[in-house]
């Protein structure tokens, strides 16, 4: 079903009137169903998930996310690292190069919380060298193509030799394959499985130098159904992972490469109509500052109103076309947006408001929003 025919009744708040709008609402029971078809789609076993919780940023979701039996997350950012240790999290990795002060950080909260087994990437000798005489388990990164971090994996030597460096700290490879996102799902499952291929010749090279490879992390959101659908993860000598995150919440991105995947969005942005500048069009106060513009235009479109067309965005204002027969809503008219990019859109808040049966349940602090402060004493 497409995004803006979605059931209005199924978003719709009670006495929304009442709220302070731009507003980011939560569906919880919408979470939960997307974390059980998250499972399903790791062939329903949730050892096979480490999502990455870039998206989820409430303590609240990762809460739910441990309570539907996922042991490992993935995160970007110390305040997120930190966030999922509060939550009792068994095993993060925190999926980004850190150096310096921010490396001291990830060690403070390693051992704030000696429950976590924390782990990071590294991509050359340098960075593991920072990890030396710590518990902090470490993955090199593999560049498998996105050319954003990580080593070529061409390289095989140099990675066969960092992982001998690291010994028992080594604990396996990271490759995100996130810029298979543009291509149609047929060629993305190619080129995925080329990908993969290439990547278990590297694992049979590190097997012969004597580095043991215990986990292997692939696939973000486009990339996810077909490492589930690779032969060569099957019965592998290692524990293989997929990585998707933004299906916690579901975009108007996701919702199009995993379209039959049992998902919906459970992330709205309601938004109050506050112009009528023209005959067709429209304006709503959920600018960039609100829903993320970092996608694209439109950002995001509007449930229950399939005739209208967001514009660009200004920081706090959202114009909105309509086709001259379309009965435009009207001034002080609530609509409620899916971002066509929640994650960053998540980031935006600093509290959620969770929806149960048309009613605020409860108000959730954004908990690993932006980043930790810096510190300067």
């Amino acid at each position: 079903m497409p995004v803006t025919n979605l059931p209005l009744e199924t978003y719709a708040l009670k006495d929304a009137d009442r709220l302070l709008t731009p507003a980011l609402l939560l569906y919880p029971e919408l979470v939960d169903a997307n974390i059980r078809a998250a499972v399903h789609m790791a062939g329903d076993d949730s050892n096979r998930w480490r999502p990455h919780i870039k998206t989820a940023k409430l303590a609240a979701t990762v809460g739910r996310i441990l309570a539907h039996g996922v042991s490992q997350l993935k995160c970007s950012t110390t305040l997120e690292l930190l966030t999922a240790c509060q939550c009792h999290a068994p095993d993060v990795l925190l999926a980004f190069a850190v150096v310096g002060a921010n490396a001291r950080r990830v060690l403070e909260i390693a051992g704030q919380f000696p429950n976590s087994r924390i782990s990071v990437l590294i991509e050359s000798a340098e960075q593991a060298r920072t990890w030396r005489g710590t518990n902090i388990g470490v993955f090199i990164d593999i560049n498998p193509g996105m050319d954003r971090t990580g080593i070529s994996e061409q390289r095989t030597g140099e990675v066969v030799n960092l992982a001998r460096e690291l010994g028992e700290r080594f604990r396996g490879l990271h490759y995100y394959d996130g810029h298979v996102a543009g291509f149609p799902a047929e060629e993305r499952e190619a080129r995925v499985h080329e990908g993969y291929t290439r990547l278990l010749a590297l694992v049979r090279a590190l097997a012969a130098a004597g580095a043991h490879v215990g986990e292997v992390i692939t696939s973000g959101t486009p990339a996810a159904p077909f490492a589930m659908s690779y032969p060569g993860f099957r019965h592998a000598p290692f524990v293989h992972r997929i990585s998707p995150g933004t299906v916690v919440y579901n975009d108007t991105t996701s919702l199009e490469q995993l379209p039959n995947g049992g998902y919906m969005p459970a992330a709205v942005v309601l938004s109050t109509v506050i112009s009528h500048p023209a005959p067709h069009s429209i304006t709503c106060d959920a600018g960039h500052k609100s829903v993320s513009a970092d996608a694209g235009v439109p950002t995001c479109t509007v449930i229950g109103h399939p005739g209208l067309k967001p514009l660009k965005p200004s920081e706090e204002h959202l114009p909105i076309d309509g086709s001259a027969e379309y009965q435009l809503p009207q001034i002080g008219d609530k609509l409620y947006l899916i971002p066509r990019h929640v994650c960053p859109t998540v980031n935006n808040f600093d509290q959620a408001l969770m929806i149960v049966n048309g009613r605020i349940s409860s108000v959730e602090a954004v908990t690993a929003r932006g980043h930790e402060a810096p510190n300067i004493l």
